[in-house]
């Protein structure tokens, strides 16, 4: 019902910036709130930031001054920004869209080092 499909990953140092981009189709991409999870190795999946259809925000703690999420509803697309990354960021990032259920894209890789 719901197509997510992550762009944006890649290789960066610390300090660097990424822009991640989740385009989605397949139903009413308005209706849903629109998450961003990560999974490192050997570590449970985790919220990264998450933005419901009335513009409500909530980010983790450990990214909270430095990741952006954002949502354009024209363009059926979630971002996330991502600033001043660190090594502990590496990991996996899904897209993720909730409501009834949960629907996940296949994921892009994040890996901060130098």
């Amino acid at each position: 019902q719901v197509q997510l499909a992550e762009s944006g990953g890649g290789l960066v140092q610390p300090g660097g910036s990424l822009r991640l981009s989740c385009a989605a189709s397949g139903s009413i991409f308005s209706m849903y709130t629109m998450g961003w999870y990560r999974q490192a190795p050997g570590k449970q999946r985790e919220l990264v930031a998450h933005i419901t259809s009335g513009g409500t925000i909530v980010y983790a703690d450990s990214v909270k001054g430095r990741f952006t999420i954002s949502r354009d509803n024209d363009k059926n697309t979630v971002y996330l920004q991502m600033n001043s990354l660190k090594p502990e960021d590496t990991a996996v990032y899904y897209c993720n869209a909730a409501r009834a259920y949960m629907y996940w894209g296949q994921g892009t890789q994040v890996t901060v080092s130098s």
